[in-house]
Formats: C-alpha cells, structure tokens, sequence
C-alpha cells in the first residue's frame, strides 16, 4: 500500500447522490461484447439474496460493485489497460500481489486484501471510484496524480479475491457503495432511468450463465445444478465433457463451447438455442484418443452469443493424470 490514508477496502451501503457526481466512461480498453462483457452488477437485495439494478439474477450476494471480465487468460496475459472512469486525484494504490486464482489454501493470505491490487481515485465532493484486481506490476500511477479520463491505470489482472482476469469498478459516496446504474435509489430495481453516472451506459442483458464445468460423462441437470456433475481431475481414458448452465436465454442465442489442453484445442462447437427454456444446461464432450488424454491442465470456456455479441461467459478447469 502506498499513501494509506485511504483504504481500499468496501462497505457496502445505502448511498444518496449529491450535486456534480462524476460521469463515468468504460473504464476498460475493451469493446463489451467481442472481447470483454459485464459479469455481474451491484447487489441491491438488502439482507440475504441477490438482485441486481434491473431485478435480474446477475450478481453475487453483498456485491460491491460491477465488474468487466475478460473474455479469456490470453487477454489478461497480452495486456489490457485499465482506464480512469472519471478525472481526478489518485487517492491510494496497492500492487504487489500475485495473479492466481483464489483456492481455498490460498484464501487466508490475502484477508484484509480481497481487492487485490488496486487504485483509487478521488473525484471530490465525497465521490470516489476503485479499481481491482489489476495486474502484479502493473499500477501506473502515483498517490497525489492528477488523471483525466482514460488515462492508463494499470491492466486487468488476477490478483485478490477472483478466479478468472475482470476489473470490480466500485463506486462510492462518502465511502458508502453506490450503484452507478442507479445511483438515486440504491436498494430499488427496475428498467433503467436514464444513464445513471454513465456518460454512455453499457447496454444490459438479463440473461448469462450460472456455472461451466466439465464433467467425464454428460451430466443431468439436478446434477449440474448441485455441483455433482462437476468433475476436477480426469483419467487419460475419461471422456471430457463441457457444459454450461444458463438462465433466461431467448430463441436465437447461441452457446459456445471450447476448450483446450496440452497439445492445443480439443473441444469447438456452437450450440443454437432454439426453444430456451427459464433454466438449461448444454453440454459437449469427446471421447479420449486411442492412447488417452496427454496428462495436464485443460480449460474450456462457455459464451453465450447474442446477435454476434458475447453476453456472458464462464470457464472450467480439469487436470487429466494418470
């Protein structure tokens, strides 16, 4: 941490807006849909639950803020910048930390430091923007600096509490959380009001996927559901199976699955969805080659297209051993 007068920890709360907030751009050098989407928004369930600004299903209980995901490791791993969503004065920043997913061992280490590495920036009259997640040497800027917008923060990362390469953009008042899609009527949803503290609002799209797993046979959905049909580690003989559980998809969206392990891509398919249903999972697989799964780290990703747009995304890992 450098110039720790500012923390750069959360506390989610019930913020109203003030004259003169900051307008908000992308704060990510990416174009939503072909190389980055929104995962998830600010929960705006109060207690136990999730809801984001419009009633949809697309954020996590307590969530913080929004944040932008890559749509692959090979984007974070060639460089994507993080942008000043507003111009101002850099408050606090933190960099140092590894990029790796979080695991359960790996969980205790980075208590108090859930944001990872991280910048945040002070737009005055109480209003502040915080950047997560970026990437181990990647913060770009001093405490004290003056930024505009769009200038160059840092690049997405892996570093804190996160599994996949995404930026948490929060966005606070007097240090309380405040939605930026609607920043009036913080524990309120419905169809948008405008563009909230946007200067351009990112388009919103209720549906996006639960869960992406492989699994060594092709699962049920009670199992997909439960986590059963899960499966972490395979033998060379297994066949492997990618699937994707989805909610409310419309007819003509298509899911795609890929996948890839030692010796390159195994596994590409686009499967139309003609008749969704509220909930569904698809599911692709093959069998292993005459000599088995060459042992090692596969991953597969699931996106789900609209229109030729990406509009949500997951990904899975399986190591095959003997």
């Amino acid at each position: 941490m450098r110039a720790g007068a500012v923390a750069l920890s959360l506390t989610l709360a019930a913020a109203p807006a003030a004259a003169d907030p900051p307008s908000l751009i992308l704060p990510v050098a990416c174009t939503l849909g072909q190389d980055c989407y929104i995962e998830d928004y600010v929960d705006t369930a109060p207690g136990p639950g999730v809801r984001d600004h419009a009633c949809g299903l697309k954020s996590r209980d307590g969530h913080s803020g929004t944040d932008i995901a890559l749509l692959s490791f090979a984007k974070m791993k060639a460089g994507t910048a993080v942008l000043a969503a507003a111009p101002g004065r850099v408050a606090a920043t933190r960099d140092g930390l590894p990029d790796r997913p979080v695991t359960a061992e790996t969980r205790p280490e980075i208590r108090g430091r859930e944001c990872g590495n991280a910048v945040r920036i002070d737009h005055g009259q109480g209003w502040q923007t915080l950047y997560c997640h970026l990437r181990q040497g990647s913060v770009a800027v001093e405490p004290g600096a003056r930024v505009a917008a769009g200038a160059v923060l840092g690049q997405v990362g892996l570093s804190g509490l996160t599994n996949m390469p995404h930026l948490h953009l929060g966005v606070l008042k007097d240090g309380a959380v405040v939605d930026p899609f609607r920043p009036d009527d913080a524990e309120e949803c419905g169809p948008a009001k405008g563009d909230g503290l946007w200067a351009d609002a990112p388009p919103y799209h209720r549906a996006g996927l639960f869960t992406a797993g492989f699994a060594t046979a092709v699962p049920d959905l009670d199992a997909v559901r439960s986590g059963a049909a899960r499966a972490r580690r395979a033998v060379p003989s297994a066949p492997l199976v990618l699937y994707g559980h989805v909610f409310h998809a419309r007819p003509g969206d298509r899911l795609h699955l890929s996948a890839q392990g030692p010796r390159g891509r195994i596994l590409d398919r686009t499967i139309p969805l003609k008749a969704p249903a509220r909930s569904l999972f698809r599911a692709a697989g093959r069998r292993s080659p005459e000599r088995g799964w060459p042992p090692g780290a596969y991953r597969g990703y699931v996106r789900l297209i609209r229109a030729g747009t990406v509009i949500a995304a997951r990904h899975a890992d399986i190591t095959v051993a003997r």
